[in-house]
């Protein structure tokens, strides 16, 4: 059975590692074809917009006694009113039938009204109609938009001023956009169909991709800042480290934000039917799913190859590869961190200053002579006996 602390710690000090980084070619392939994938599906399938993005009449059947077959019954029982058009319908809750269909007039309207009554064996007053226009969908398509971008200005300045570098805040863009292009074609290729709670969930995983990639390049301007410092690593390879350190964190934390929403989805399909509730813990759901994918496997080896051409970075890889070769090329995360060096005996007893060259090459100084035999001229106390 596997030990997630033990496997989290040798992770961490870099015992154990996955190197995300140098295996970039397949990440990013494989990234590839999930966009690929969204593409097509909304080149062909396109997003099914709710009614009220594209406008229309809606129908609610109440109390409904016997639901068996409710899809094929209402599109029979619209289907004998002419003007009616191809009707999408759908169960909400336990006992409402919901059918929606194209712009209808007064008189089509109760026509469908009264077909659904009959189909359903239930009182014409037990059948609400509305219409609602597609301008609400498009104010809210618009204010969605604007919303985004603002969103966007705001988190680049925020992270290039944080991390010091424009291409953190570029590296994280892009895997954000990354996340939000994958949801809305995994929407179109399944049908899932778009309403506003769905465009409030798509902003909302923004939020939680965003910070799972910010949490990721913390560590990773910790360990890169040490290794500039002391030398003993290559830009990438600290990199690499800090997502080692940081992937059980992200495992757990991904785990943690699913399972409540696994649960309303659960709730949602059976016993709630279609709703806000079930639009937005569906958009939650692949989104937080597709971020956790992101923020390891597509950010950091982004930063990565946006800074190796850096006169710094390439410095740093000179010196760390040279250090490596003088010392096995062992990598963990105690050569990330500097070692301040301790005076050894010798130096105490000569009262001289402590070697500098030993603290910056980590090196061992053999222990003094007189040093391994414990304190030298120490009076011995006599026995109990002869005193």
């Amino acid at each position: 059975m596997i030990n997630f602390a033990a496997l989290g710690n040798d992770l961490y000090t870099g015992k154990r590692s996955v190197d995300f980084v140098g295996r970039y070619k397949r990440w990013y392939a494989l990234s590839g074809v999930f966009v690929l994938i969204a593409a097509l599906g909304l080149v062909w399938h396109g997003l099914n917009l709710s009614l009220e993005f594209r406008g229309g009449s809606e129908f609610r059947v109440s109390k409904v006694a016997s639901g068996q077959d409710y899809e094929a019954r209402a599109k029979d029982a619209v289907g004998t009113v002419p003007n009616a058009g191809a009707a999408e319908v759908t169960k909400v809750g336990t006992g409402t039938i919901r059918v929606q269909t194209e712009k209808l007039g007064e008189n089509d309207i109760r026509s469908v009204q009264s077909a659904l009554a009959s189909e359903f064996k239930t009182d014409p007053g037990n059948v609400s109609a509305s219409f609602v226009g597609p301008s609400w969908g498009a104010s809210v398509s618009q204010k969605a938009l604007k919303a985004l971008l603002v969103f966007l200005g705001l988190v680049s300045l925020v992270m290039a001023v944080y991390f010091r570098t424009w291409k953190m805040a570029v590296a994280g863009l892009v895997a954000l956009l990354h996340d939000l292009f994958i949801t809305v074609g995994i929407y179109a290729l399944a049908g899932f169909e778009v309403s506003p709670a769905t465009m409030i969930g798509f902003l909302t995983i923004l939020g939680y991709s965003l910070y799972d990639t910010v949490v990721v390049f913390d560590k990773v301007r910790e360990n890169t800042t040490e290794a500039l410092g002391n030398g003993r690593m290559t830009y990438q390879q600290a990199a690499n480290l800090a997502v080692n350190q940081t992937l059980v964190r992200s495992i757990n934390t991904t785990i943690v934000a699913l399972l409540p929403i696994a649960s309303i989805l659960v709730i949602g399909f059976v016993f709630l039917g279609p709703g806000t509730l079930l639009d937005l813990a569906l958009a939650l759901f692949v989104g937080i799913a597709v971020g956790a994918y992101s923020s390891i496997f597509i950010a950091t080896p982004l930063l990565v190859h946006l800074r190796l051409k850096e006169p710094a970075i390439i410095d740093l890889d000179k010196k760390a590869t040279r250090y490596q070769a003088r010392h096995g090329g062992v990598v963990s995360s105690s050569d990330a961190a500097p070692v301040e060096h301790e005076p050894d005996a010798e130096e105490l007893a000569e009262g001289r200053e402590p070697d500098p060259s030993a603290a910056r090459t980590g090196a061992v100084r053999e222990t003094h002579k007189y040093a391994t035999s414990g304190p030298r001229n120490q009076p011995k106390r006599p026995p109990k006996s002869r005193r």
